[in-house]
């Protein structure tokens, strides 16, 4: 299950008040390892940039322990897995965001990195059209071969729809909760989540007793347009979650998409609005998606150069993949040991002659 000795101080340092992605991170940098965490002093606590008196308490007081010692019998109880930042398992497109959570919870299956992973999300309130396109869109990425994996919120409307139509086609679905496992909200679709247990999985980053409230479903739309190569807007009014998880998408740099609709049909305004302000591309069909993704196998590749004369550096660089043949732009930098913008600059000017190749979620193949 649980095989990380340091778990319970990981759990532990997620419990504390105010914590936070970043600053966890930047607590276990500081003390050089989890294990040193709680064995830093007041003094030591404070020397860290961005910690006030209030965190600093937070750290060295006990409750977060008890928190911790709860979780950990339930997680026993109910074999819940949890998967932490430091973890060679943990999702390479949710490290690629910077506020990505510490840990988190799972039930069901493992996420490899090396499947194709689509986010799908709307409005609670879909219409026929909207369910349908899921599931038309689901069963078309299923017929043309596509290793994809359904990412959405487990919520009604198009979230759930997504899951559904993922669960007929056999593929691999994911629900992103904005609670505890201790629970499957709404209760409804309980009986839809534990299917997708058999090739899919739900994840949550709180801890189990927690249930769901306006914040917590914000911040869980970070993970479901983190963990996606590309989110898709499926139906959304002018305001709403599914907007906030477009945006979200677009500040990870990843792709999103949006289904046009029909001028002043209240589910069109958001997705129309999306495209309008080229927020999202259009997407009426798979055709759109494998396009812009660089997943049609029919597309024709880029010609590569034959003579293409290679700087003693970018020599340096490519040597990277002599070691694995997919690196994300942190690998190259550590295998390289060039600073992050000498890295960009160099795999811009590789991907223009035909060297490299950029594939979905910022990963780099040598051609």
């Amino acid at each position: 299950m649980n095989h990380n000795k340091h778990i319970r101080e990981y759990l532990a340092l997620w419990a504390i008040p105010r914590m936070g992605s970043i600053n966890s991170r930047k607590l276990i940098a500081y003390a050089q390892g989890i294990e040193n965490v709680f064995k830093l002093s007041r003094k030591e606590l404070l020397n860290i940039p961005g910690f006030g008196n209030q965190i600093v308490e937070d750290v060295l007081g006990k409750k977060h322990f008890d928190i911790a010692d709860q979780e950990l019998e339930f997680i026993e109880k109910y074999n819940i897995k949890i998967t932490t930042y430091f973890d060679d398992d943990y999702p390479y497109r949710l490290k690629q965001s910077e506020d990505c959570p510490l840990l988190y919870f799972s039930k069901g299956q493992t996420i490899p990195n090396e499947r194709k992973y689509l986010s799908i999300v709307g409005t609670r309130n879909a219409t026929p059209r909207g369910v349908e396109f899921c599931d038309t869109l689901v069963h078309d990425l299923k017929q043309r071969g596509h290793d994809v994996t359904i990412v959405s919120g487990l919520a009604f409307g198009i979230d759930i729809a997504a899951h559904k139509a993922a669960v007929k086609e056999n593929l691999p679905t994911i629900g992103v909760l904005a609670h505890g496992l201790e629970q499957i909200y709404p209760a409804k679709h309980r009986g839809t989540a534990t299917k997708m247990l058999e090739k899919g999985a739900v994840i949550s980053e709180f801890f189990s007793s927690m249930f769901p409230d306006k914040n917590n479903f914000i911040r869980r739309n970070r993970i479901i347009a983190g963990l996606s190569d590309a989110t898709i807007v499926v139906e959304s009014d002018i305001k709403g979650g599914s907007l906030i998880t477009a945006d979200i998408a677009n500040s990870y740099s990843r792709d999103v998409f949006a289904v046009p609709g029909r001028l002043g049909d209240k589910y069109s305004l958001g997705t129309n609005n999306l495209i309008k302000t080229n927020r999202a591309a259009l997407l009426e069909s798979v055709d759109d998606i494998e396009y812009l993704l660089g997943w049609d196998k029919k597309d024709v590749p880029k010609q590569k150069q034959l003579f293409v004369q290679l700087s003693e550096e970018e020599e340096q660089l490519l040597k990277g993949f002599e070691e694995k043949e997919e690196l994300n732009i942190d690998a190259i930098c550590r295998l390289s040991g060039f600073t992050m913008a000498k890295v960009s600059a160099m795999l811009l000017n590789l991907e223009f002659s035909g060297v490299v190749k950029c594939l979905p979620g910022k990963i780099f193949v040598r051609t």
